[in-house]
């Protein structure tokens, strides 16, 4: 009798909490309006990207434009002046990627190597070394552009592709020997001795078991120093040379370069197209990215 009175008793559900709490209005608020915020400069550059010149006479800067072009994207790639030349971003586009491709093969290399050396292996004074890594990566780049301009010139390697790819390298080497350190640190060191034990070496052990497990690292690594690479200025500016100038130089090129009317509507075509690997890079990989956070990529 008792089993089949508490049988016929409801299950007390539990309380939902109310849909649209002040709480979450205001979470949902502030998220709208810092996507208003970082979207609208974005939506001014394309719409006047794809504007004639005579409706931006017209200052109806958010406007939708009513004749469509892409005469200015054309001129942006092809026909725009970069200082004495007139042969668009295009050129600038190729050293880009000359100079992003080699520097981030190699910094990670490096890195990755420094990182797995420092985590397992533990050489004579690792401590001091990660210590002088660690102060290279927050010392300000304009106070090594003069002395590296003198070692550079000295090889003559100043004004060269390999320079350009050397000074990246050495740049990112610091952030990515600690990058790559965290995320074996957090790795099991009974993966590591038992490769020992089996008669691994240092190179066998770092090919076959710690590169292999590294996918999360490294994708996080090549996001950071693609986009850190094609986006710089400074350097490529100082050391790639007239003939080897990044995307981002010519693109200041393109606007401070501009006589008599000023051809905004080439400007935000040619910054849109700078901006573009960068954007497409965080796209298409920007889960990987996230995972390669969650993995223990910047924990230590």
């Amino acid at each position: 009798m008792t089993a089949a009175n508490d049988a016929s008793i409801p299950t007390p559900r539990p309380r939902r909490s109310p849909a649209w709490t002040p709480a979450r209005l205001g979470v949902y608020g502030f998220l709208i309006v810092a996507a208003l915020f970082f979207l609208l400069p974005l939506y001014v550059m394309l719409v006047t990207s794809v504007k004639p010149m005579e409706e931006i006479r017209l200052g109806t800067l958010f406007a939708l434009p009513q004749h469509m072009t892409l005469e200015p994207w054309v001129q942006a790639w092809s026909t725009a002046c970069t200082g004495l030349e007139c042969g668009g971003i295009r050129s600038g586009f190729w050293n880009s990627v000359a100079i992003v491709v080699p520097s981030t093969i190699l910094s990670i290399a490096i890195g990755a190597v420094n990182g797995y050396a420092l985590s397992f292996w533990r050489p004579r004074g690792a401590g001091v070394l990660f210590a002088i890594l660690m102060m290279g990566a927050f010392i300000p780049v304009q106070v090594m552009i003069y002395p590296l301009v003198r070692v550079l010139a000295s090889v003559n390697l100043f004004s060269s592709l390999p320079g350009i790819i050397i000074i990246h390298t050495i740049f990112g080497m610091p952030v990515m020997t600690l990058l790559f350190r965290n995320y074996y640190a957090a790795l099991p060191v009974e993966l590591f001795k038992a490769a020992r034990i089996d008669g691994g070496g240092f190179w066998r052990i770092f090919l076959q078991l710690m590169l292999p497990m590294s996918t999360p690292v490294i994708v996080v690594a090549v996001i950071m120093q693609v986009t850190g690479i094609w986006n710089d200025f400074l350097l490529g500016l100082v050391f790639a040379g007239s003939e080897h100038l990044p995307m981002t130089v010519q693109l200041n090129n393109i606007i401070n370069t501009t006589t008599g009317e000023r051809l905004y509507n080439v400007n935000m075509a040619a910054t849109i197209l700078t901006s573009v690997v960068p954007l497409a890079l965080y796209f298409i990989s920007g889960r990987w990215f996230v995972r390669g956070i969650a993995s223990g990529a910047v924990k230590g």
